[in-house]
């Protein structure tokens, strides 16, 4: 049965209930409503169906199925805990309203206005009050009072300790639901059949505690959740080991962790390496989109270039001036390498033992003073060995 919110178009059954009853005169009051004796409290079990009965009688009649009133009808529930009545079934002007699973036994009109729930659930508990109302008869009600039981659902198993030999280990069991609480019961199973009592069970907690472990306790211990009106089982698997058994156990754990350990190192290593490497290739590569490197213009009046590429020889006027003059303080000067082959020249003025002048060569017949003004700019060539080869 499902019990829904109540609403102003449920609530209004009951103001005109009241409203009647109010305007029946005591005296002319001939309406009773019954139940049997000894049953104001019921009890169910959860899914399950049950029957409320009640029937209802005038004064000086005797109980008819088939009256000549039209009642007026309605169940009420006040829940378990709760200080709120809710309408579950009503009869008025001929027509039954109710809330699924919820159905009188009798089609209306009757006197017999027992009540029938189909599937309780556990909301289902409460105080369930009749009220009949017969116009110029009276009213009158009565209440019945419905307690649904919840068996023990399935409950957990699990073992608290590591089960070694000498150890202390504890059993627990738990069932997530039951009404009445459950009470639990630990049994070990053949063939070493055994069962437990306090202290070492808490019957009302579910726990069992194993002191002192040896091989011989091992073995499948199961427990029971049992109330009134069910039960359920579950069971845990105990498995006493000995100290070379544990330590080979925690061996096995640490040389697992150990292996793990040296596997991130070693793909740690790899990566670092892997990264250093191209780190170090980075700088050669070569960009497709490089610029060449410019080189040098040689003057083609003052130099003699071989047909393998090497430079025969030089006598430019320009290199004899810059070997003559003398350098400035502080810098370094490079002096080219002269080849002991005698490489014919171009004719220089004749002196009478005094230095020579330097002389000035310029393309165009330019003085040197002129192609400074105009940008030019000096150029060291390379020395060349006795092969022809440069240097």
């Amino acid at each position: 049965m499902i019990s829904l919110p109540a609403s102003p178009a449920n609530t209004w059954p009951l103001s005109l209930f009241l409203g009647l009853s109010i305007l029946a005169y005591p005296s002319r009051a001939q309406v009773k409503v019954h139940t049997p004796a000894g049953l104001t409290k019921l009890q169910a079990v959860e899914g399950r169906d049950i029957v409320l009965p009640a029937w209802y009688t005038l004064e000086g009649e005797k109980l008819s199925g088939q009256p000549w009133e039209v009642p007026l009808l309605i169940w009420f529930l006040e829940e378990k805990g709760k200080k709120e009545l809710k309408q579950v079934l009503a009869y008025i002007n001929g027509s039954v309203s109710a809330k699924p699973g919820v159905s009188l036994v009798y089609s209306m009109p009757s006197r017999n206005v027992s009540l029938r729930l189909q599937g309780l659930q556990e909301k289902d508990s409460g105080s369930y009050s009749c009220s009949v109302n017969v116009q110029h008869k009276g009213h009158d009600s009565k209440t019945v009072e419905l307690n649904v039981l919840v068996p023990p659902a399935t409950p957990s198993c699990g073992l608290l300790g590591v089960p070694r030999v000498g150890a202390n280990v504890t059993l627990s069991c738990q069932s997530p639901r039951s009404d009445p609480s459950a009470h639990y019961q630990w049994e070990r199973l053949p063939p070493a059949a055994q069962v437990f009592f306090a202290p070492v069970l808490d019957n009302i907690r579910g726990s069992l505690k194993l002191t002192n472990l040896s091989t011989s306790m091992s073995g499948v211990y199961l427990c029971t959740a049992q109330n009134a009106v069910g039960s359920a089982y579950c069971n845990v698997t105990l498995n006493v080991i000995t100290g070379s058994r544990a330590a080979m156990i925690a061996g096995a754990v640490v040389g697992t962790l150990v292996g793990l350990v040296l596997l991130v190192g070693l793909v740690l290593l790899y990566e670092r390496q892997r990264q250093g490497k191209v780190l170090e290739d980075a700088p050669n590569d070569i960009k497709e989109d490089a610029t060449a490197p410019r080189t040098l213009a040689w003057s083609k009046g003052s130099d003699t270039i071989s047909k393998n590429g090497t430079l025969s020889s030089v006598t430019s006027a320009r290199a004899l001036r810059l070997s003559h003059a003398s350098p400035k303080p502080g810098t370094i000067t490079p002096v080219p390498r002269v080849s002991t082959q005698p490489h014919p020249s171009p004719g220089l003025p004749k002196t009478d033992g005094t230095d020579p002048q330097p002389l000035s060569f310029s393309p165009g017949g330019l003085s040197h003073s002129a192609l400074r003004r105009m940008g030019a700019v000096n150029v060291m060539l390379p020395s060349q060995t006795q092969d022809g080869s440069l240097v």
